[in-house]
């Protein structure tokens, strides 16, 4: 790893290994099992909201590799409220735009944001490296946040009340009380297997090279997308480029390739040449074979232990969905968890998050493996198909629309949560309805996500409205692209939750009305059912 230079975060001995009395330490609101990307983006979350959190990793480190590198909008809006989003848009690449070719031509281009007006771009490419660094230092320095580096989780002792984790260190093995726990663990997600909690789902065979690279040439900032290309004429490749003038370039293979042969760095090498020619020059940063599943529990919340992102369940690689459901997980979860931890709501509130987030992972799932089918089609028949559909791309529009080299990530649209107020009135020709998330847009100056924190907000337009107690409101007055998005006319009001999915709206400000949905959104006056 030539570019980037790995950081070993401190060990420090646990209070817990001294002064226990019976193996029993302190107890703790939070435990949160790994430190990825949804671990301490939940940090991030909790301590916002004033919950004390212990985050336990077995690594001193960041994750080895580049791995998640799709940054969405929506993960950068949940991390500009702590401050990082801004650094990782600096430090990432940049990009709007794709393209598609057939052997060596050209299909078509895409453009994944045309509308103008957001605070942030659709995607920015960043390795998980970077990001975890920027979201470990923002935790270290959160007072509410304790990171313990190399503390592995080997036991989970689940009570009614609360949880108790033993945890081995360099220094001996503790116990730790917590009232929560949630693990972040990954796909491999010790945590689960522990609980003997199943992962069903579907794996997939065929395998796939990644050559992460740094090229000393011109790098395309776009992302690339090949079926054939002569330098590798029976399958597809894909790039993306990096922060660090670093390149992804990802190869598929069948099922029956060697793993140990196609990762030799001559291999990669002679490949690599193909690809960019004889006068290119590189040099190596990281190298992988991997297959890949799709898998996702049957419930994410078991009593008092909760999963959250691959540990709950996983996607193939195409459409950047992994990480950025991740982030979008613990986004939902954090709210409903603090309001539970204090009181303000039941916990069945807790089994919207399930219901939600199972529903985002399936539509996640039946996604990339649409996006799978495509790039490795299982039948003669569905490659009939493809190839068909590439040929004709072109020249017809309707045969674009076919092409599936991964649907990108956006945020889930989550119709039907028991959470959700209904449309009363049915005059809406557009603004996004309960279930969707809020818009973006330029508001005075700045940005109309900005004004949204960590709680329930009403927003209105163009008409006075009395505060309800607690609630920030926030008053938009002419702003067309905004009044556009959320097709306002003069009394037109939203309530966003505080994960900014809108709530419910109306067509006039009804402080009685605003204060039901309220009481639905935060699951006290409905039963939550997790029956998706």
């Amino acid at each position: 790893m030539g570019s980037y230079e790995y950081r070993h975060y401190p060990y420090r001995r646990p209070a817990e290994l001294d002064g226990q009395e019976n193996g029993k330490g302190t107890r703790r609101p939070i435990l949160i099992v790994g430190a990825g990307m949804a671990g301490p983006t939940l940090a991030l979350e909790m301590a916002a909201r004033g919950v004390p959190v212990v985050v336990l990793d077995d690594s001193d480190t960041v994750s080895v590799g580049s791995r998640s590198i799709c940054q969405a909008k929506h993960s950068l809006e949940v991390w500009d409220r702590f401050g990082i989003a801004g650094k990782m848009v600096e430090k990432g690449i940049t990009w709007d735009e794709g393209e598609v070719y057939l052997r060596d031509k050209p299909v078509f281009r895409f453009n994944l944001q045309p509308a103008p007006g957001h605070k942030f771009p659709a995607f920015v490419n960043l390795q998980q490296y970077y990001v975890e660094q920027y979201l470990y230092d923002r935790c270290l320095a959160d007072p509410l946040i304790e990171m313990r580096f190399r503390n592995k989780v080997v036991g989970v002792a689940p009570h009614p009340d609360h949880v108790v984790a033993t945890v081995e260190t360099p220094d001996g093995t503790y116990d730790i009380e917590a009232d929560w726990l949630v693990a972040c663990d990954g796909v491999r997600s010790p945590v689960r297997h522990m609980l003997g909690l199943a992962y069903p789902g579907e794996i997939f065979h065929d395998q796939f090279l990644i050559a992460d690279i740094r090229l000393l040439n011109e790098l395309p900032k776009e992302r690339r997308f090949w079926f054939y290309p002569p330098f590798h004429p029976t399958h597809s490749v894909l790039l993306h480029r990096q922060a660090d003038d670093v390149l992804r370039v990802d190869f598929q293979f069948g099922p029956d390739a060697d793993a140990d042969e196609e990762r030799k760095p001559e291999n990669v090498d002679r490949r690599l040449r193909l690809m960019f020619g004889p006068d290119a020059r590189w040099e190596h940063e990281w190298t992988s074979v991997y297959t890949f599943t799709c898998r996702m529990m049957e419930r994410f919340v078991h009593g008092r232990v909760i999963f959250a992102g691959d540990a709950a369940h996983v996607v193939s690689p195409f459409g950047a969905r992994g990480g950025n459901g991740a982030v979008a997980d613990v986004n939902n979860l954090a709210w409903k968890l603090a309001l539970v931890m204090a009181g303000k709501a039941p916990v069945a509130l807790l089994d919207t998050y399930c219901s939600e987030r199972r529903a985002a992972a399936q539509e996640n799932i039946l996604n990339s493996t649409r996006s799978t089918d495509f790039v490795m089609p299982k039948f003669p028949a569905s490659r009939a198909f493809r190839d068909a559909a590439l040929a004709l791309a072109r020249d017809f529009p309707f045969a674009r629309a076919l092409i599936n080299s991964g649907r990108l990530s956006v945020p889930t649209v989550q119709p039907g949560s028991p959470l959700d107020t209904p449309d009363a009135d049915g005059d809406w020709s557009g603004g996004p309805p309960p279930g969707c998330a809020m818009l973006d847009a330029p508001v005075g100056g700045g940005w109309l996500v900005d004004r949204m924190g960590q709680d329930f907000t009403v927003l209105t337009f163009g008409a006075a409205a009395k505060p309800l107690p607690d609630v920030p409101l926030v008053e938009i007055g002419d702003e067309p692209l905004a009044r556009e998005r959320y097709d306002a006319r003069p009394g037109t009001t939203y309530l966003v939750r505080p994960d900014r999915y809108v709530a419910a709206r109306w067509r006039r400000f009804d402080p009685a009305a605003v204060a039901a949905a309220l009481a639905r959104a935060s699951g006290k006056d409905t039963s939550c059912s997790s029956a998706r």
